[in-house]
């Protein structure tokens, strides 16, 4: 039977390249001279801390880490930027999520997707990802479809494509 994943991947090579990027735009851009900024990645839990001298020069930041990622491939909706920026004496400090992997959350909803969409599929849970098979590739060529429009706040991917 034919088949496919739904994953939600972030390539760490990828981010890491756009995190050196940033880095290296930042400290010859002019309104960040002579100022402190300190970009951190942590590539097994996939985090990035950032520091820098005020809010405004945080927004930028994290504006150009977005935009330098998504030239990378990687998807704006990957970043988790909900945890607030703190004040910690005269900096602003900010721990960026990368979001790697379905939660389990996720998972149930794209699964109640499916099955709501009317579709001859069947859709199953394993792990972080998501397997969809069919009788028909139209029919899993229709799911990949559908899934574009859905709005979850998670980038996803299409592997595996088997028939």
């Amino acid at each position: 039977m034919p088949s496919f994943d739904i994953v939600s991947k972030v390539d760490a090579q990828a981010l890491d390249n756009a995190v050196n990027v940033t880095t290296k735009e930042i400290t010859n851009r002019f309104d960040f001279k002579a100022s402190h900024v300190k970009i951190d990645l942590n590539k097994k839990e996939f985090k990035i801390n950032i520091e820098v001298e005020d809010e405004m020069k945080m927004g930028q930041l994290i504006d150009v880490l977005i935009s330098r990622a998504h030239k990378q491939g990687i998807a704006p909706e990957a970043f988790d930027q909900s945890k607030e920026s703190f004040q910690s004496g005269k900096l602003v400090k900010k721990e960026v999520l990368v979001r790697n992997g379905l939660k389990q959350e996720d998972a149930k909803k794209i699964v109640k997707l499916i099955k709501d969409s009317g579709l001859k599929v069947q859709a199953s849970i394993n792990d972080d990802i998501v397997r969809v098979t069919g009788k028909k590739i139209d029919d899993l060529q229709e799911v990949i479809q559908a899934s574009k429009g859905w709005d979850l706040g998670v980038p996803l991917q299409f592997e595996n494509m088997r028939s």
